[in-house]
C-alpha cells in the first residue's frame, strides 16, 4: 500500500517529530514488534509512528545515512509473510500499515504504526520464539521500554480515552467525503495515493490512509475523515466554523456598527477562508520613511504568521462536540480569537498568565493535528504560543496574552495592534494606502503631538494621566517619535522640554 506521506518527508524527519520515526539497518523483529507496540500504544498521545526497515543512522545526528543499505528484494516476500504471524501475537489484535518504497534505486519497508482504538496492546518479548513473556511497551524518547508501575497504570486508563477525531461516526459516509480536497491534501504531502485516486475506489484509499474504524461488518469512517476532508462537516459537528465580527469603533464604544461574516468548510478550509478575509479587510502593511534614513520602518498591524499559528490552534485544540463556533473579533487595540474549551486543567495559571508555551500531554485531536503538521500549518508539541510570540516580536508588536476562567471552559488569545497603526480599525482600501506617507502616525501619536505642542514642558508620567494611556505605551510612542524625528527632548525630565521637528 501507497504512505499518506512523502518518503523523503519522513527520511529527512521533517514534518513527523523525530521520535515518532525510527530507521533499522535490517530485519530485526524482537526489535522491531517491541516499537511497533510502543508506537500503537501511543502513551503520549502523538498520533503512532514510522520504522523504516534499511536505513542506517549516523549515530552522532541521527540522520538517515545515504545512500540507504536497502532490504534485499528476495527477502521481502519472506519478511511480509513472517509479519502476518508476529501480528496475530498482540494482545488485542493490531495491524500495522506496510509499504515498500524506492530509495537511492533500492527497496526500503515502511512499517506505518498509527495508534491503536484497542490500546494498551502487549506484545511477547521475542515474537520469534513460541513461548516468551508478554508486555506492554511505549516510547521514551527515541527509545521503545517496557511500561512499568505507575507509567503502566495510566497506560491502561488510556483505553477509555480515544480522541474524539479518532472515534468511529456511522453518520459520516464515503459519499460525504470530496474526492477534491483529498486529492488536494495527497498532492500537497506529496503522497503517492494521490496517483491511485482516480484508479481505485475510495473507500479502498481511506482504508489505505487509516480512516476507518471497526469491525469489518461494521466499518465507521473516523470523525477526523469529515474534519479534513468533507466539503460540510458542520452536518456532522454542529457550528463547525469561524464568525469573523469586525468592530471599527470597538465593541463597547460602538456595539452597533460591525460586519459580521462566517466561514464554513473543513479545517483547511476555515484557516485559509479566516486569513483571506482578513487580508483582505484588516491587515495593512506600514511603511514609514524616517527622517535623514535612507531605509523606511516596515511593519504590519498584524503579522499573517502569528494570525495563522493562533487560528489553527484554536481550531487544532477545540472540542467538536461543544456547539460554540470560532470567534474572531478585530477591535481598535487588536484581535481577539475565542474558543472553547479552555486549556487543559493540568496547565498551570502562571504559565497562562506569563503567555509563554502551554505544555499539555494529552491532545483532544492528535490526528487531526497529524494532519495539519503534514500540511506545515502547525508543529505541533505545545510550540503555537511560543511561535506567536515570536512572530510579533519579529513585527515589533507587543506580546499576545491569553485569558481563560478557572473552570478553563473557553480560551481568549489576543493579538495586540502594532503600536504604529493607530486606535481605529482601517479596512483594508487600496487609496487609503499608507505607503511612502512620512505623516502615517497613528491617532494615539497625533494626540501626543498634540498635548507636546500645547504643554512642551510636560513629562511622560504627565502624558500618561492626562491621556489615560498606560506609562509603558507612552513610552513606547514617544521612542517611536523620536526615532521617526518628529521630537526631541532637550534637558532632563525636570527642567527640560520638548522640541517639535519640521517634518
Amino acid at each position: 500500500m501507497a504512505l499518506p506521506i512523502n518518503i523523503t518527508d519522513l527520511l529527512n524527519k521533517q514534518k513527523i517529530e523525530s521520535n515518532r520515526i525510527e530507521f533499522k539497518k535490517g530485519w530485526n523483529p524482537e526489535s522491531i514488534y517491541h516499537s511497533i507496540c510502543a508506537f500503537a500504544n501511543d502513551f503520549d498521545d502523538l498520533g503512532g509512528g514510522y520504522i523504516l526497515v534499511g536505513v542506517d543512522t549516523d549515530e552522532a545526528t541521527g540522520m538517515a545515512i545515504r545512500p540507504v543499505e536497502g532490504v534485499q528484494l528476495e527477502k521481502l516476500d519472506g519478511i511480509l509473510k513472517d509479519m502476518v504471524g508476529y501480528n496475530n501475537k498482540f494482545a488485542p489484535y493490531y495491524l500495522p500499515r506496510t509499504s515498500v518504497e524506492e530509495v537511492d534505486g533500492k527497496q526500503v519497508l515502511v512499517i506505518w504504526c498509527p495508534a491503536g482504538i484497542n490500546r494498551p496492546y502487549s506484545i511477547p518479548e521475542n515474537v520469534t520464539a513460541k513461548r516468551t513473556k508478554e508486555y506492554f511497551y511505549i516510547r521514551s524518547g527515541t527509545s521503545s521500554i517496557i511500561a512499568k508501575g505507575d507509567v503502566l497504570d495510566e497506560l491502561r486508563d488510556l483505553a477509555v480515552r480515544v480522541p474524539f477525531d479518532e472515534r468511529g461516526n456511522p453518520d459520516i459516509k464515503p459519499e460525504d467525503i470530496s474526492i477534491v480536497l483529498l486529492r488536494d491534501y495527497l498532492a500537497k504531502v506529496g503522497s503517492k495515493l494521490e496517483a491511485e485516486l482516480y484508479k481505485k475506489p475510495l473507500p479502498e484509499i481511506m482504508e489505505q490512509m487509516d480512516l476507518f474504524v471497526g469491525p469489518s461488518e461494521r466499518r465507521m469512517l473516523r470523525n477526523v475523515a469529515a474534519m479534513m476532508f468533507s466539503e460540510h462537516p458542520e452536518k456532522f459537528f454542529p457550528y463547525m466554523q469561524v464568525d469573523i465580527v469586525i468592530f471599527p469603533q470597538g465593541r463597547i464604544n460602538g456595539p452597533d456598527n460591525f460586519s459580521e461574516t462566517t466561514i464554513y468548510g473543513s479545517v483547511p478550509q476555515l484557516v485559509n477562508g479566516a486569513l483571506n478575509h482578513l487580508k483582505s479587510t484588516v491587515i495593512r502593511e506600514h511603511v514609514i520613511k524616517q527622517r535623514g534614513v535612507a531605509e523606511s520602518l516596515r511593519f504590519f498591524n498584524y503579522p499573517i504568521e502569528a494570525l495563522e499559528e493562533a487560528i489553527v490552534n484554536s481550531l487544532y485544540h477545540r472540542d467538536y462536540r461543544q456547539h460554540e463556533p470560532v470567534e474572531i473579533s478585530v477591535e481598535p487595540d487588536g484581535i481577539y480569537i475565542l474558543s472553547f474549551p479552555g486549556p487543559d486543567r493540568s496547565i498551570s495559571a502562571a504559565a497562562i498568565e506569563a503567555g509563554e508555551m502551554l505544555h499539555s500531554r494529552r491532545y483532544r485531536n492528535r490526528r487531526l493535528g497529524d494532519f495539519l503538521k503534514e500540511l506545515d500549518l502547525t508543529e505541533g508539541r505545545s510550540t503555537g504560543i511560543p511561535t506567536i510570540q515570536s512572530e510579533l516580536k519579529k513585527n515589533g508588536s507587543p506580546r499576545a496574552t491569553i485569558e481563560t476562567n478557572d473552570e478553563r471552559t473557553f480560551i481568549n488569545v489576543f493579538i495586540p495592534v502594532h503600536s504604529g497603526c493607530g486606535d481605529t480599525v482601517i479596512f483594508n482600501d487600496p487609496k487609503d494606502d499608507p505607503k511612502d506617507d512620512p505623516k502615517n502616525l497613528s491617532e494615539r501619536q497625533k494626540l501626543i503631538m498634540q498635548i507636546i505642542s500645547e504643554d512642551r514642558t510636560i513629562t511622560r508620567q504627565q502624558l500618561a494621566q492626562r491621556t489615560n494611556i498606560s506609562d509603558s505605551t507612552i513610552k513606547r510612542e514617544i521612542a517611536q517619535l523620536k526615532e521617526l524625528g518628529y521630537i526631541e527632548r532637550i534637558g532632563g525630565k525636570t527642567f527640560g522640554h520638548w522640541e517639535i521637528k519640521d517634518n
